[in-house]
């Protein structure tokens, strides 16, 4: 009996590439997705090409290389160029076309807009199909590291430490000079001088920048690169992308990149989703993170309707009534307190001073003559000379209603998680998008939409069961949109 047996090694075979791949293989939805982009219309150049010389690679080659490698997580250039060469179902792709790692990586740098417009346009022909609906999105962020090391990010607490350290080397190299007594050690002494104050120029460069440009913060390699806390206790350069999913098919809808953290972020994703989905009214789900009452405002101003996971009130002694206790009562603008006192305003808007800072947001202040001679006040203000005082931001009433829909309708908000962490957790796990190979906002935002038309594609590939089906339903809303006169160019 022997072992199961393979071909020798010098057998001459003869096979047809187009045999080997099979009839369902996600590449043949990439080749018949890249080939009904009109590439012209998004800058790509040697779409046509007349000119003399050695000619290029047509930008729809590259384009599939890239939609292949960002789907099964194969991203680096030279990764790229070697499955170029080996890969069975990349060389049926690129029709055995091999482009060397710098052309790869020139493609995807000069390109980055365009990779972002293919995102857009894709998510409106997926509107268009039906396959997104635009009536319930969840949104949510995940942060990438950035090429941009921690220690080449500065912020005056790290430059004021570094500056401290700096001065303390100088005035010990200056103290040993005074004791040293041969020539050599002096000198050395010296250059270790000079070269701490080299360093003390640095710092003081960027302590200069800081202050001239207003940031908190500057990363010397990546300078769009910002310092997020990627988990708990874990804190990394890198970008914080936020993201809407849509309920129906849990496709990706719009994305962009924000700030430290979520806190700012609601209102701009939400509205740029709407618009770019064309709808009237939308629902909008979002966990605590977003929960800001200037953005739960500015979404419903603009036919958002928000259901944010409400923030357990802040309270720095467990001991006495939370605000949860004080009920409001919106007929005539007061407080009812747990004795049953009314707490009144005067009416005149306060704002919270903060020096260096720009005030958050407008409140009122409500209190009672009644508090000092109350019975429960040492169970309501740890103040023996001043009463209880309640603050009701400008805000207070936008975020009730928030609250009140979350609460009655937990089922509906139960969505947020599954629609907008499921997408995060494949492009993490399945597909290693946990860090960027770009730098700068523009070509990071040019990558992330390479990745989200990889997601949405196969997707789209998934929900229509077979590459026939989806090669009719593009045909078919291609010819409606162009009865229409409504055909968008590409796509």
């Amino acid at each position: 009996m022997q072992h199961i047996q393979g071909e020798e090694r010098n057998q001459l075979q003869i096979f047809c590439l187009e045999q080997v791949i099979e009839a369902d293989s996600f590449v043949r939805v990439i080749d018949f997705f890249v080939d009904s982009i009109d590439l012209a219309s998004f800058g790509f150049k040697h779409v046509t090409f007349k000119e003399e010389g050695r000619p290029p690679y047509h930008p729809a080659v590259l384009l599939k290389l890239y939609f292949y490698g960002y789907r099964y997580g194969i991203r680096s250039s030279r990764k790229l160029e070697r499955e170029a060469k080996l890969n069975l179902e990349v060389r049926w792709l690129l029709c055995e076309q091999t482009p060397s790692a710098r052309t790869i990586c020139m493609f995807r740098k000069e390109y980055a807009d365009a990779f972002r417009n293919i995102f857009r346009k894709f998510v409106f022909l997926l509107k268009e199909l039906g396959l997104i609906e635009g009536k319930t999105i969840a949104i949510d962020s995940f942060k990438v590291r950035a090429q941009n090391s921690l220690k080449n990010n500065y912020n005056q607490k790290k430059i004021d430490r570094q500056l401290e350290y700096i001065d303390g080397r100088i005035n010990e190299f200056e103290d040993a000079l005074d004791k040293a007594d041969s020539q050599e050690v002096k000198t050395a002494l010296l250059e270790k001088i000079e070269t701490q104050k080299s360093r003390k120029e640095k710092y003081q460069a960027l302590e200069a920048e800081l202050k001239e440009t207003g940031k908190d913060q500057i990363s010397t390699t990546d300078e769009d690169a910002q310092a997020v806390v990627l988990q708990r206790g874990i804190t990394v350069v890198g970008y914080n992308v936020q993201a809407s999913v849509d309920a129906k098919n849990k496709l990706i809808t719009h994305f962009d990149t924000g700030g430290v953290n979520d806190t700012n972020a609601l209102a701009p994703v939400a509205i740029a989703a709407k618009e770019g989905l064309h709808v009237e009214e939308m629902d909008v789900l979002a966990d605590k993170g977003y929960h800001t009452g200037e953005q739960i405002r500015q979404c419903e101003q603009n036919g958002i309707t928000t259901y944010v996971s409400p923030k357990e009130p802040a309270s720095n002694d467990p001991d006495i009534f939370p605000i949860t206790s004080f009920i409001y009562n919106a007929g005539n603008n007061s407080y009812t307190c747990p004795a049953g006192e009314v707490l009144t305003t005067n009416g005149t808007w306060l704002t919270h001073s903060s020096k260096g800072y720009k005030s958050a947001y407008k409140f009122q202040r409500y209190n009672t003559k009644k508090c000092k001679s109350c019975e429960l006040q040492v169970q309501c203000t740890k103040s023996k000379t001043n009463g209880r005082n309640i603050d009701r931001s400008e805000f207070a009433a936008d975020v009730e209603q928030n609250n009140k829909r979350v609460k009655e309708n937990p089922a509906y908000y139960k969505q947020r998680q599954q629609l907008a962490e499921h997408p995060w957790g494949t492009l993490k796990r399945q597909r290693g998008f946990d860090h960027v190979l770009t730098r700068g906002k523009k070509n990071v935002l040019g990558e992330v939409s390479l990745v989200f038309i990889g997601y949405n594609l196969s997707r789209f590939a998934m929900i229509t069961e077979g590459i026939n089906t989806l090669k009719e339903l593009i045909k078919g809303i291609m010819a409606q949109l162009w009865q229409k006169r409504t055909y968008y160019k590409a796509i």
